[in-house]
């Protein structure tokens, strides 16, 4: 089997920080913050691979239906995390992009993002890429409305995408932790041909030293795109 490099768009689905919570008697909030943890190491180490692309699925369209409380907390820990990004993206000139929807965030965590994508549009290092109000249903069902608004027929569905738009190349590698094996909708006319893994470990227990092997695990497959 012929091996390859290192993926050049790899995606996280953070999976496991309320179980991870719960089976150490804590909250959950204490859970999404110790992902955040990891969060912030996996970046690094991602930095250190030299790769171009990383995303995390940070909150799913399908998030709104927890309690206000749970919803409430994880959209301050986003803005909390991405007010400490804005504070070294210059210096570590990583390139911050969202994907998904703004109308339904805070005026607040969306200005921010807005002030984040506009001051690294011009960084060359890690492209980061936060899926936050992100929803694979959803995203193709704004794609296919204003494809049919556009009425030009040398366009695609895909070309309206969110990803599309913003530039990102179609996911080679997606990790999803917990156990949990199914792709909740995520991208899903993007991932095709993606290779995935579905490990055990809690999103909480999963360092750098796990995200570092995961990728190192990618290198061995030989993906054959349908051929």
């Amino acid at each position: 089997m012929s091996t390859q490099g290192y993926p050049i768009h790899t995606v996280i689905i953070p999976d496991g920080n309320r179980r991870w919570a719960k089976a150490h008697n804590l909250p959950s909030l204490k859970g999404h913050s110790e992902g955040y943890k990891r969060t912030k190491e996996i970046i690094e180490e991602a930095k250190k691979l030299n790769l171009s692309f990383l995303t995390f699925w940070a909150f799913s369209s399908e998030n709104w239906s927890r309690s206000k409380e749970e919803v409430d907390d994880l959209l301050s820990l986003i803005y909390k995390g991405l007010h400490d990004l804005s504070s070294h993206v210059e210096s570590e000139k990583i390139k911050f992009l969202h994907l998904g929807r703004k109308d339904r965030l805070s005026k607040e965590l969306s200005s921010l993002i807005e002030s984040l994508e506009k001051s690294t549009e011009g960084c060359t290092g890690l492209c980061l890429t936060l899926a936050i109000d992100y929803g694979g249903r959803d995203e193709l069902a704004r794609a296919e409305k204003l494809l049919l608004e556009s009425k030009d027929s040398s366009k695609s569905l895909e070309d309206f995408l969110d990803t599309a738009k913003l530039g990102l190349p179609n996911p080679d590698f997606i990790i999803r932790t917990s156990g949990e094996q199914r792709t909740s909708g995520f991208m899903p006319l993007q991932s095709a041909y993606s290779e995935w893994l579905f490990i055990e470990t809690l999103f909480p227990d999963f360092d750098a030293t796990s995200f570092g092997s995961a990728v190192n695990s990618y290198v061995q497959r030989s993906r054959r795109f349908g051929k």
